[in-house]
């Protein structure tokens, strides 16, 4: 039977982000995306101008009606979040479907380039670090990371090489001392033998390891949701993470290789779509 992941996340029509970046990816990886938009938008944030319709009260409509149909879950990802409302609405949901077998995979989208998004009161902050502590799985980036363990961003990013990865992995070991399982952090820019390259960080009780591709600079949208939603997908249908990371990263760098290539805007995110075929299950790709 095809598993499934419950994906908490906003539908954005333009900006290959968030759901529109999720559905087809935990697809291809032969796992069945359930989707529970958190706001429907005609474009991600980052336009210059865009509708968002809100979906903080209809998540408890969907919540139980998928109780009614006694849905189970294999895994639950969760994005975006608004709001202390919409954290509460997902407290609420694993509540309700998360059991001792259900996977949950946190990627606490709270800012980048060490700027916190508006939205993040200091509210909203605490009750995604008590979010974050209940994951399996959590993606922060550098600035997210930050935020998570009330760290300096600019102290962190000027440490050299080697002691970066060290601080790196006390901040991250604070949020294990904590409940979190894995920190995969995303994004860590670095420089190996002359050529600048930008990494991911597999942290957990038992391993810290630097997984980096060459880096081909832009900030392009969706990147983030595509790494976390390749790890979801890899993870409820056994993959191990170090292959997972290793696969997120070739697929993001092969995606944002083309959209440099053809000048795609950042905003508008990569190309991603003809190397889907790089995420399907090795017993179809050895077919």
């Amino acid at each position: 039977m095809t598993k499934k992941i419950a994906v908490i996340n906003d539908l954005s029509g333009f900006g290959k982000c968030s759901l529109t970046a999720a559905i087809p990816v935990i697809s291809v990886m032969g796992v069945q995306p359930c989707p529970l938009p958190t706001a429907v938008l005609s474009a991600q944030t980052g336009y210059p101008s865009y509708y968002l319709d809100d979906y903080t009260d209809k998540m408890e409509y969907i919540r139980s009606e998928w109780e009614k149909l006694g849905a189970h879950f294999d895994g639950i990802y969760t994005g975006f979040v608004a709001s202390e409302a919409q954290i509460d609405r997902i407290f609420e949901f694993l509540e309700t479907f998360r059991r001792e077998d259900t996977f949950l995979l946190v990627d606490p989208v709270m800012g980048d380039d060490g700027v916190k998004y508006d939205m993040f009161t200091d509210g909203l902050l605490e009750k995604m670090k008590a979010l974050a502590c209940q994951a399996d799985v959590v993606t922060p980036n550098l600035t997210e990371l930050c935020l998570l363990t009330e760290a300096d961003y600019e102290t962190v990013c000027g440490l050299p090489g080697e002691l970066k990865i060290e601080v790196l992995h006390q901040m991250a070991d604070s949020l294990l001392q904590k409940g979190a399982k894995h920190i995969l952090v995303t994004g860590i820019h670095l420089v190996e033998n002359g050529e600048a390259k930008i990494g991911n960080l597999i942290i957990d009780q038992e391993q810290c390891e630097l997984i980096a591709f060459p880096y081909i600079g832009g900030s392009y949208s969706g990147t983030g949701d595509l790494f976390a939603s390749i790890i979801a997908g890899g993870v409820v249908r056994g993959d191990s993470l170090r292959d997972l990371c290793m696969l997120a990263g070739r697929f993001v760098e092969a995606a944002m290789r083309d959209s440099a290539v053809d000048q795609v805007e950042e905003v508008a995110g990569t190309e991603f779509e003809q190397h889907l075929g790089m995420l399907l299950p090795k017993n179809i790709t050895s077919g």
